[in-house]
């Protein structure tokens, strides 16, 4: 049996969806802000840094998607275009479609990137910054804990300096991983020079990039940085269970392989079913030459990828320049105005990131009430809140939440 998806798929005993998606594109919106392309309620909805709303579009492409799999007569001709997302993501971020493998997740393809690099058994240095993901400091502690060098660079006035970088990597560091943009507070760093420094001492670059990709400009290849992960759900307008993982291809080579997942086959023959030609092994197989090959395990989240490729032809329409200069006064007017009322202003003031969070002692029950009562949504963590508008968003939903907002 040779190679082809729909039989290397039938032999897994899964029934495929092949062939093109139609090519419909969405349009960008006449002017921002774009209330159309979403099921907008009476909340003011200001946490599209945590879970973006899903566009009209989006949801009518994933009932399509569903009506086939309830095998609707009517949805017949639906076809997934299941590598459209990796082409129309790799245009935003400015890679090769080769260099992208979905993932289920940010922390997974970081994962995927420490344990590919051999980490911590092949030693080396690892140089993490306390403005780096939350959810991924037990991953360095772990590395840590099993003998790994750890550097930790510690913030600085919502900064990481990067002169403390350059301090930190050393000619036997193997990894910096940081966040391109910081959940915490928004910090964002000059990924160029990073990778700059980094590659001096001959260390790999790995970069969170879920709070960058969609809303600000994004240039994997312009910055040099080596390996690159983010999720769907937040300003990619996706959803929960799928990701993509960036590795630059001339590092590819040098990773170890992890995965040997059949959604990564480039090549595959048995020998051991009806009418399969003689063979001294099982099953002769290759992988891909590119980066699903190298980390592809199994199946994807089909409903997210049909949500992707109109989410995603909704963005490069659009284009995360446009977002960024739309949203930033609404930024701006924040940072302005709650310093002034008593309010701990975490994001540093020259960040043209589009979220804004303050320090507060006991977020949830201080700030929690009157924003329910004025039906809004931001961020409100234990101690600390963050506000990150869209699209959909203008200056009367910023006054809207200044107005709920109590005296600190």
């Amino acid at each position: 049996m040779r190679l082809t998806r729909r039989n290397l798929l039938a032999a897994a005993g899964t029934a495929p969806l092949s062939g093109l998606a139609r090519t419909a594109r969405a349009q960008p919106p006449r002017a921002l802000p774009d209330k159309d392309s979403f099921a907008l309620s009476d909340v003011v909805y200001l946490d599209s840094g945590s879970q973006h709303p899903i566009s009209l579009a989006a949801k009518t492409e994933i009932d399509a998607y569903f009506a086939k799999r309830m095998l609707d007569p009517a949805a017949a001709e639906y076809e997934l275009d299941e590598r459209g997302p990796i082409e129309k993501f790799a245009r935003l971020v400015n890679a090769d479609p080769a260099e992208i493998a979905y993932v289920q997740s940010t922390t997974a393809g970081e994962h995927i990137v420490v344990k590919s690099l051999g980490l911590p058994e092949s030693g080396g240095r690892i140089v993490v910054d306390t403005l780096h993901f939350f959810g991924s400091l037990p991953l360095y502690e772990e590395m840590a804990r099993r003998g790994a060098t750890v550097a930790w660079v510690r913030a600085r006035e919502g900064r990481i300096p990067l002169e403390d970088i350059r301090k930190a990597i050393t000619p036997d560091t193997r990894l910096v991983s940081l966040s391109l943009v910081s959940t915490i507070n928004g910090f964002e760093h000059d990924l160029k020079a990073v990778c700059d420094i980094a590659h001096e001492h001959g260390a790999y670059v790995y970069a969170d990039i879920v709070h960058a990709a969609g809303c600000i400009p994004v240039d994997l290849r312009a910055s040099g940085v080596d390996f690159a992960a983010c999720a769907t759900y937040k300003w990619l307008m996706g959803e929960f269970g799928l990701g993509f993982l960036y590795a630059r291809k001339d590092v590819q080579p040098a990773l170890k392989r992890v995965n040997s997942g059949y959604y990564g086959l480039g090549a595959f023959q048995s020998h051991i079913y009806p009418l399969d030609p003689p063979g001294e092994r099982i099953v002769e197989y290759a992988f891909r030459d590119d980066a699903t090959g190298l980390f592809a395990i199994g199946t994807r989240a089909h409903a997210v990828i049909a949500a992707l490729n109109k989410s995603l032809d909704y963005i490069l329409a659009l284009e995360p320049t446009t977002i960024q200069a739309y949203v930033q006064p609404m930024i701006d007017r924040l940072k302005e105005e709650l310093p002034r009322r008593g309010y701990d202003l975490m994001t540093p003031r020259e960040s043209r990131t589009p979220l804004v969070a303050f320090a507060l002692a006991d977020a949830r029950g201080t700030l929690g009430p009157s924003l329910k009562q004025a039906r809004t949504s931001v961020t409100l963590s234990r101690n600390r809140f963050r506000i990150s508008p869209s699209v959909f968003n203008d200056m009367d939903d910023i006054e809207h939440l200044l107005a709920a907002l109590p005296r600190p």
